[in-house]
């Protein structure tokens, strides 16, 4: 199974060509849509949803994957349900950078402050990060350097922010969901 996590944008019709594309792996794609506008509320549900999807399944190794705003959401809910997660371009910032486009951006600090501490520590063997060197919405260097020391890191030359075109990385995303 994997559960899919759309970006900001939820009505992008990308997002289904990134299920569609995800089931080329598995079958049991999941998608699970949040407001994007209410951080606390966004938590709560995502997590809600996710614990129901990982105990409707008899998959041993469920995975969450997300883009953007869904990269941040799946490497938290993924650490707190103890699957692994791919993020492409996680929004690792959202309380900076989403400030005007949600109502209240300061419960992104409030949730990070709330989260195990150095959790990304923790988490080290279970996430995967893929980049764009081309992401016109946030710099990669920059995620590169946070996240480089807990994950490994795969950089993609042509696909832009929202990743519409995942499938060169489906070979290393099903490895990864299958490695014990």
């Amino acid at each position: 199974m994997i559960i899919y996590l759309h970006g900001f944008d939820a009505t992008s019709p990308g997002n289904h060509e990134k299920v569609m594309q995800l089931k080329s792996i598995d079958q049991d794609v999941r998608s699970v849509h949040y407001s994007t506008i209410h951080p606390k509320q966004d938590m709560s549900h995502i997590l809600k949803e996710v614990h129901q999807h990982i105990k409707s399944t008899d998959d041993n190794s469920p995975l969450i994957c997300g883009v953007g705003l869904g990269g941040y959401w799946s490497e938290r809910i993924g650490f707190l349900c103890g699957i692994k997660q791919v993020i492409f371009n996680p929004n690792l910032h959202p309380e900076d950078n989403m400030v005007g486009r949600i109502e209240w951006p300061e419960e992104y600090f409030d949730i990070d402050t709330k989260c195990v501490s150095d959790f990304r520590r923790e988490n080290e063997s279970k996430c995967l990060c893929i980049l764009s060197t081309v992401d016109d919405v946030l710099d990669s260097e920059v995620s590169n350097h946070e996240l480089a020391n807990y994950y490994p890191i795969i950089f993609d030359q042509n696909q832009g922010h929202k990743f519409t075109d995942i499938t060169v990385h489906l070979t290393t995303i099903n490895k990864f969901k299958s490695d014990k």
